[in-house]
């Protein structure tokens, strides 16, 4: 199996080949949520880059819950003039004959202050990570859960009528479906807390109505943590257990990752507290690919294709992680950011991509030190993510990356980003 091997679904749909332009944030919605010719260009881009499927960044069916300001929004049942946005951008991001899915998602408690004080979750358990940007939850009454099912809902309805040739399911890195899911953030005593098969009854719900909303032959994905990493939260155990619920219910794909902000595995560093161990090798920290080991072990209780996203760079790692089985689609993400032709060129015979999430590559030199220290490590880490944003904020605006960019240019950029577009939201 090399990366050129087409994929056929279970829904059967076909993928042209086994790379995937992973979910990345974009923060290029206008004030009002919809898609802008920003966006439109930066998937032309990633289209003509060569993956057989590209993956939107977060779209919320909440405007109070958004990711970050810049989000793209399907809260509401589209106009005329809304559809045709999406259509423009759904058409750029399938330029190249390769599928675009949707990634749908809902923020919960990890939305930031600015945007929400108090944001909704399953309960009222505050997110643990100092500086005060994230506000105190207010835990969702029952009537506010069945209202949000029906927005997710009509979120993967609507994607389909746009143009989107599938959709993804963010049930992963601590957003709400993710809330859900944990014990540790998860306290309530109803039918939708408690037992496993209760946690998980949001995003089953979710499923099984959306694949009604739109028939057998779409895509409907999900994004699946491997584990939080925290003492008291979503386990592997309970990750294999709810992978094979969703492949019951139709599932086309689970796409696996792990962490939440407060234990952020998704990027590959260490988070506020020591992680729990998930017994499962510790080989997956030592090369490239964050959760090929935990995907292996998710193999032998599953028939459902997977995806593994998070530090693949070298071909040889790609395609031996295809050969052993532990994944069927390989998702690139930060790489893609600054050499957005990559997978083409993989696919042309290229052996690695290039490497630009190093820190200290991107600190000036008299501040390198900070990467040595562990305490900092993981903001210097944060702060490294504001380069990969000014990379598909220029992308976007000029069609170029900008590898000149410093990281503290790039966190100006995008603080002013999200001030200005908060102000043009609010009047």
């Amino acid at each position: 199996m090399t990366l050129a091997s087409t994929l056929t679904l279970p829904c059967g749909a076909v993928l042209p080949n086994r790379l995937s332009k992973a979910a990345m944030t974009e923060g290029l919605a206008d004030p009002q949520g919809l898609p802008t010719p920003e966006l439109t260009r930066l998937y032309r881009i990633w289209s003509e880059g060569g993956p057989g499927m590209l993956l939107s960044g977060n779209i919320q069916i909440d405007a109070d819950h958004l990711e970050r300001p810049g989000n793209v929004i399907i809260d509401h049942e589209l106009n005329d003039d809304e559809r045709a946005k999406f259509h423009e951008w759904t058409a750029a991001g399938t330029a190249n004959g390769n599928h675009f899915w949707a990634q749908i998602s809902h923020a919960g408690r990890q939305c930031f202050k600015i945007v929400n004080p108090h944001p909704k979750a399953p309960s009222a358990v505050k997110l643990g990570i100092p500086g005060g940007q994230f506000g105190e939850p207010v835990a969702l009454e029952a009537q506010e859960i069945e209202d949000i099912i029906g927005g997710f809902v009509r979120a993967v309805r609507i994607c389909k009528e746009v143009g989107f040739t599938g959709v993804q399911i963010h049930g992963a890195h601590g957003y709400l479906i993710s809330q859900f899911l944990s014990p540790r953030t998860n306290i309530r005593t109803d039918e939708w807390g408690g037992s496993l098969e209760n946690r998980a009854r949001l995003l089953t719900e979710v499923i099984r109505q959306s694949r009604e909303a739109v028939g057998p032959d779409f895509p409907i994905t999900v994004k699946l943590n491997s584990a939080d990493f925290q003492k008291g939260g979503f386990a592997f155990e309970d990750s294999v257990t709810v992978v094979g619920w969703l492949e019951e219910l139709g599932v086309d794909l689970i796409e696996v990752s792990g962490g939440t902000y407060e234990q952020p595995k998704l990027l590959g560093i260490e988070g506020m507290e020591p992680a729990e161990d998930q017994n499962v090798k510790a080989s997956t920290a030592a090369r490239e690919a964050y959760f090929v080991d935990f995907a292996k072990a998710m193999k032998e209780a599953c028939n459902v294709p997977l995806m593994v996203t998070g530090g693949f760079r070298s071909k040889a790692a790609m395609e031996q992680a295809l050969e052993s089985g532990a994944a069927d689609l390989i998702g690139l993400g930060r790489p893609l950011c600054a050499d957005p032709d990559g997978p083409k060129r993989l696919l042309e015979g290229d052996e690695s991509l290039y490497r630009y999430e190093d820190e200290l590559s991107l600190f000036p030199a008299p501040l390198r030190f900070l990467t040595g220290i562990k305490a900092l490590r993981a903001a210097a880490s944060f702060a490294v993510q504001f380069w990969f944003y000014g990379q598909i904020y220029a992308l976007g605006r000029t069609g170029k990356p900008d590898k000149d960019l410093s990281v503290f240019a790039a966190w100006r950029q995008t603080e002013a980003t999200h001030k200005d577009w908060l102000k043009r939201r609010r009047g």
